[in-house]
């Protein structure tokens, strides 16, 4: 059995007997976790040893776990400030800024590998042009070359511990005000205006990336097609012109912003069809459930590798384990940083 192309969500805290069939089913080849998922450290330890235990291969398990205001899991992990606070701290600092993206993406990940999450969603590579709050005080920067910067030295931090990053949400969520999981947004700028969003994306795939998501956006005057079912961006643009050679994930299909792409099923299949490696189908098992009985799809060993590639470098992680002295030096160094507000510029904090 290889890794099938579908992450699907549990409800609870502990697998149910629909939980470990579905788990079993070869479509299956991925797990999102969510704060109800999540008591404490070690009953979050015990679901994902269960997860990966379901089925071999194991299947991959993610989470969105950003710092700020997305972060999963709180109590028992150190609360990381979202990106934004990093930003701040480049505007003064560049050089000490980059260092502490360094430090807040490899604490993150290493709390997350100890408990046997595979992977975060992160870091968020729009750009925040003061429009979409959804996105917000996600974005590291308003700046398109300090959110390349910063993202960069983030990625390179979750690297360090073993972790893959994923960038999303491609090509930009930044340039529209609707919230893709109650609208569709339609971002009207010509292909020429958005090489700044696509900016960031360039360093990291120059740099290895191993992931990206795709953003449930129609950029109308470029394709009429949503982003992230579109054949158009993810195979012309991502894989054409930028040379992404990783692994490409639709973001929820159960949000509002896929459902004009009609019926889960026909979600899916599009979004495959237009170069998907993975798609996600969250909050909705009976959403799920219609995929699994009816989804066709094509064996691809290309995609196959690049979900593999996913996996976790547990060598790299254990140069600095949870509980380790460099992970306490990690964690004492975000916490000082956290307790000094960064230099007011502009009349910004």
């Amino acid at each position: 059995m290889t890794l099938g192309p579908l992450m699907i969500d549990i409800a609870g805290t502990a697998l149910t007997a629909s939980d470990r069939e579905l788990l079993q089913h070869p479509l299956v080849g991925g797990v999102i976790l969510f704060s109800r998922n999540y008591v404490d450290r070690n009953q979050l330890r015990a679901l994902n040893h269960e997860i990966h235990a379901a089925r071999s291969p194991a299947v991959l398990i993610a989470v969105d776990h950003e710092g700020g205001r997305v972060q999963r899991f709180r109590e028992g992990f150190c609360q990381l400030p979202p990106l934004r606070w990093v930003g701040r701290h480049f505007d003064s600092d560049p050089n000490g800024a980059r260092e502490l993206a360094r430090l807040h993406a490899r604490l993150m990940a290493t709390e997350l590998l100890d408990v046997g999450v595979d992977f975060s969603f992160a870091p968020v590579l729009d750009i925040d042009r003061g429009l979409c709050e959804v996105i917000g005080d996600r974005s590291p920067h308003p700046d398109p070359e300090s959110v390349a910067a910063l993202s960069l030295a983030y990625m390179q931090g979750m690297r360090q511990a073993g972790m893959a990053a994923v960038g999303k949400h491609f090509p930009g969520h930044g340039g529209v005000v609707g919230d893709s999981h109650k609208v569709l947004p339609e971002d009207r700028r010509a292909f020429a205006e958005l090489l700044d969003d696509i900016r960031p994306y360039r360093s990291l795939i120059d740099d290895g990336l191993k992931g990206i998501m795709m953003a449930h956006i129609r950029y109308s005057a470029v394709c009429p097609d949503i982003a992230s079912l579109s054949s158009y961006w993810i195979r012309q643009v991502l894989r054409g012109e930028l040379g992404f050679k990783g692994a490409v994930f639709s973001d929820d299909l159960s949000m509002a912003g896929a459902e004009s792409a009609g019926a889960p099923v026909d979600r899916s299949s599009i979004a495959l069809e237009a170069g998907a490696d993975m798609i996600l189908v969250c909050n909705d098992r009976a959403a799920v459930e219609q995929v699994i009985g009816n989804l066709k799809v094509a064996d691809s060993v290309a995609a196959h590798a690049r979900l593999a590639a996913m996996r976790p470098v547990m060598a790299r992680y254990q140069t600095a384990a949870y509980g380790s002295l460099e992970w306490q030096r990690m964690r004492e160094a975000i916490d000082a940083a956290t307790a000094t507000p960064p230099l007011e510029l502009d009349g910004e904090s």
